[in-house]
């Protein structure tokens, strides 16, 4: 029922989710318990086989009171109601991982990439269309998503503007030339702000990813937004796209720790970008 209506089939469908809270109480107990005496922490120990057996006893008498109360039935009863809870546990557990396994990947309809430090090299507040390089492997990345229909945008703060270090025009040149280098890009989203000027677009609030989905005419679930620190993968995640980390030298290692998925290069971050798509 997960695999085919989702996590919350049971809500949509008015349906009780059952004694599975009650069974996961059940094992949890049981495992702490084991633990708890395994290595010598007996407190712990007598507090989870303490709560097993109560949960247990809970349980095998609501299967026992309807009757027929037989020795026969009971010992029968309690037998399988220990056994229950956690054959439960794991039969729901290797349901969920199988369904994990299999679940579609929502197909994209277009990748966002972050411009400096993914697209290009990183130029500390660059208006210079000379010093402009292009990452290794980007421009067969992005030749891959036009080849097979995906949109392609950039989002990219630039808070040079705002210091006064280079203008929106040296800006918008650094962006022609990447546009030479790469081939032509369908929607731009930039940020002139500072991190001071509590704007709604500077990454990682989502602004940028909610208005180049919006020009672009698709959902911001239906967005892939590849970048290479931290606040591209936030960004992306609050306005409820994907994120795909390309780490760097810059990348710091908590942000690859947290980031939810990470690519080796921009080309391994396109054809994760599309394994959603059809071949």
């Amino acid at each position: 029922m997960t695999h085919l209506h989702g996590p919350r089939w049971y809500e949509r469908a008015g349906s009780a989710r059952g004694r599975r809270p009650m069974h996961l109480g059940i094992s949890l107990a049981l495992l702490v318990g084991l633990i708890g005496m395994a290595t010598g922490r007996r407190w712990l120990g007598r507090i989870g086989l303490g709560g097993w057996a109560a949960g247990t006893a809970e349980f095998a008498w609501r299967r026992i009171a309807p009757g027929p109360r037989t020795p026969g039935e009971i010992a029968t009863m309690l037998a399988t109601s220990v056994a229950i809870p956690p054959l439960a546990v794991m039969h729901w557990l290797r349901g969920l991982w199988r369904w994990r396994a299999v679940r579609p990947v929502p197909t994209a309809a277009a990748v966002l990439f972050d411009r400096d430090g993914t697209l290009v090299e990183d130029v500390p507040y660059n208006g210079d269309p000379d010093r402009v390089v292009a990452m290794p492997r980007a421009r067969a990345a992005l030749d891959r998503l036009r080849a097979r229909g995906i949109l392609v945008g950039v989002v990219s703060n630039q808070s040079g503007v705002a210091r006064g270090l280079i203008s929106l025009d040296q800006v918008q040149s650094v962006n022609r030339r990447l546009e030479q280098l790469l081939g032509p890009v369908d929607s731009w989203a930039v940020c002139p702000h500072g991190p001071g000027d509590a704007c709604e677009c500077r990454k990682p609030a989502p602004g940028l990813v909610l208005r180049i989905a919006a020009e672009l005419g698709v959902q911001p679930e239906q967005c892939v937004v590849v970048g290479d620190i931290g606040s591209d993968v936030e960004a992306a995640l609050a306005a409820g796209a994907r994120a795909i980390l390309v780490p760097t030298d810059r990348t710091r290692p908590e942000e690859v720790a947290a980031a939810p998925e990470v690519a080796r290069d921009l080309l391994d971050a396109v054809n994760r970008a599309l394994r959603g798509n059809a071949a």
